[in-house]
């Protein structure tokens, strides 16, 4: 297992395939991703990983001084064949057009929302009887027993913001020189925002 990488979410757009058919793809930037630690199974830690930083970050926001202050922080367990040395940049060439990934980002924040747009319930009647519920969630447990509502029952809360990974997606296209990754379909996570990229666990190329 290789080491994944952090890369910037500029937003989506549509581009044109060899055979003329338009593909939805979402644009990632690879920007001073750099190698700043690795852990070893000799170590107190006792697994191998690489630790990768990314983005700029201002230094008087900083809890203590670094040379080269870094926004983002992120460990990516690795085999020991694949461990790199503190220093080493990774580029948007890291990955091959056609190869599967999976994207790890955080979605987009809805507040709080109702049983219909969380969970695609279909509703209550629109006549015969409901009055003002339409939108509803209707029951939400039995009768006495077991007298009360279940754990994890599907119910109107927050929705979003929350840690959600997409897994065996296509890498479309890359441009080196400005490293951009052109990922097929859609991503969690707005504009702008961090997510991370790996090789997919359950999909070869």
């Amino acid at each position: 297992m290789r080491t994944g990488l952090i890369a910037e979410k500029i937003g989506m757009t549509q581009v044109f395939a060899a055979d003329g058919t338009l593909v939805p793809v979402t644009v990632l930037r690879v920007e001073q991703c750099v190698v700043i630690g690795k852990k070893t199974e000799d170590s107190a830690d006792g697994y191998t990983a690489v630790q990768l930083a990314a983005g700029k970050v201002k230094p008087k926001n900083l809890t203590k001084k670094e040379i080269e202050p870094r926004a983002y922080v992120k460990e990516f367990r690795v085999d020991a064949e694949h461990l790199l040395e503190p220093g080493t940049e990774i580029t948007a060439s890291h990955f091959t057009v056609g190869q599967f990934i999976d994207v790890t980002g955080i979605s987009v924040g809805k507040g709080f929302a109702g049983a219909m747009k969380r969970h695609n319930f279909g509703g209550l009647r629109a006549s015969h009887g409901v009055s003002a519920s339409h939108r509803s969630h209707g029951s939400t447990g039995n009768r006495q027993d077991p007298g009360k509502v279940f754990k994890n029952k599907k119910m109107a809360g927050h929705m979003g913001a929350r840690k959600v990974t997409k897994l065996n997606l296509t890498v479309h296209s890359i441009d080196a020189e400005r490293g951009l990754i052109l990922v097929k379909g859609s991503l969690p996570g707005s504009r702008g925002g961090i997510v991370y990229v790996r090789d997919a666990i359950k999909r070869s190329a």
